[in-house]
């Protein structure tokens, strides 16, 4: 039973979206919901038939058909192809070519193609744009309400609040499922960037009590990532510059938990796990991404990734250098999360009590357990184990994951 529901969520997770997609692309984009309900149902059929019968040779096979099938017996029961996009009501005049038609839109090429359509009409300027991203994590990247929360720093009644609205928006709205050129395009893959960016940070670093790390989730983000890379429209350097980013940080995956499943840190990791051919992607991305003038947000975190990621050792990492791409990173965007690693690596770079005045300049994140488990690091340089380990204490109340409690109850303990 556990082994079925583990494959049905990993399935899920990376199917669901494309199924969504190419059925969205068959009904047409106001009829969202429809394809929705196709793809739950046939979510729903596999978990019972799988925990009765076995899991298929082809599972992914199998709900492809089932999909197709639950479209057909739906146009059946409805004797109309009503609920079709309409520019395809007119070339699908019989059961066998809408049969034909289907098959062709579960090819591998067509589903990626729908992917990419149905990523832009999420981004639709007819949305507000954490509308927009909402949507993508949602429909297309299979995050819970729970995980969009998180990743907006909010909470699931907005988030489903959010989602009613841009539902009730597309109903009424005119939307092709078509990529967009021109003056059109920019804005609205600056949001499909960010939404894959927000995809990959929560499995990277999952704000989950029990899972730290969710692969899966990082795998989706590169892959989406390098969907529009494939593109000729979409292949831009910002692209680019933030598959080299998530390359950077991928390459580490096996050496963040110990045998036992605890958080090991940056400066404590094992650099011969980390993955030499992720790292190589990186470079390669980071190199194609300096094509252009332009220099994104993302141009300078991958550039901020790579010094961590071809440092010989946590020791000899160039902090000076990080610093100034810190501030150059906030001229871009003035968040606190940049300033508050900002502060980190000037600790670093010039000593642990410039990194804790640079620190207790940011009042906004007294309620952060990153922020009190950066001064207690820095207290601890100092010797200063009082000051430490009330910064510690502090910040095993405010986190929620068990890897991060366990972590800091260490340094505690170290103490």
């Amino acid at each position: 039973m556990n082994e079925v529901n583990q494959l049905a969520e990993h399935l899920f997770r990376h199917e669901s979206g494309k199924m969504l997609a190419v059925l969205t692309r068959l009904f047409g984009f106001p009829n969202y919901d429809t394809a929705r309900d196709v793809v739950q149902d046939t979510l729903l059929a596999a978990m019972q038939h799988w925990k009765l019968n076995g899991i298929p040779d082809n599972p992914t096979g199998w709900l492809y058909t089932t999909a197709k099938n639950k479209v057909l017996d739906r146009l059946r029961k409805e004797k109309s192809w009503a609920e079709v996009s309409p520019h395809l009501i007119h070339d699908l005049q019989s059961e066998q070519q809408m049969q034909q038609h289907i098959d062709q839109l579960f090819l591998e090429h067509e589903i990626e193609d729908s992917q990419l359509r149905m990523m832009f009409a999420c981004c639709h300027p007819s949305l507000p744009q954490e509308a927009q991203i909402t949507l993508i994590l949602r429909t297309l990247c299979g995050l819970s309400i729970p995980e969009i929360a998180r990743a907006f720093l909010s909470n699931d009644e907005n988030i489903n609040k959010r989602l009613y609205r841009a539902k009730d928006k597309i109903r009424t709205t005119p939307i092709e499922l078509e990529v967009p050129e021109g003056n059109d395009l920019l804005p609205r893959l600056n949001a499909i960037l960010k939404a894959i960016y927000l995809l990959f940070n929560e499995g990277y670093h999952s704000q989950n009590p029990d899972q730290f790390i969710k692969k899966e989730l990082c795998e989706e983000a590169l892959r989406l990532g390098t969907l529009l890379s494939q593109h000729k429209i979409t292949n831009l350097p910002k692209t680019s510059a933030l598959l080299s980013l998530m390359y950077f940080q991928a390459s580490r995956f096996d050496a963040r938990l110990d045998e036992e499943g605890h958080m090991v840190l940056l400066a404590h990791q094992n650099r011969e796990k980390w993955n030499q051919s992720m790292i190589q992607q990186g470079v390669q991305f980071l190199n194609r991404a300096s094509d252009g003038d332009e220099l994104s947000s993302y141009h300078i975190e991958a550039a901020l990734a790579s010094y961590h990621a071809q440092a010989k050792s946590f020791e000899t990492t160039n902090w000076q250098a990080i610093v100034y791409l810190y501030r150059l990173l906030e001229q871009i965007n003035q968040s606190v999360m940049v300033q508050f690693n900002k502060a980190i690596a000037i600790g670093f770079a010039y000593g642990p009590e410039r990194g804790i005045e640079a620190l207790l300049l940011l009042k906004e994140m007294e309620k952060n357990h990153y922020y009190h488990t950066a001064l207690g690091d820095f207290y601890k340089q100092l010797n200063n184990t009082v000051a430490a380990k009330n910064h510690y204490e502090i910040a095993l109340t405010l986190t929620n994951s068990k890897a991060e409690w366990q972590l800091i109850w260490k340094k505690i303990e170290e103490l």
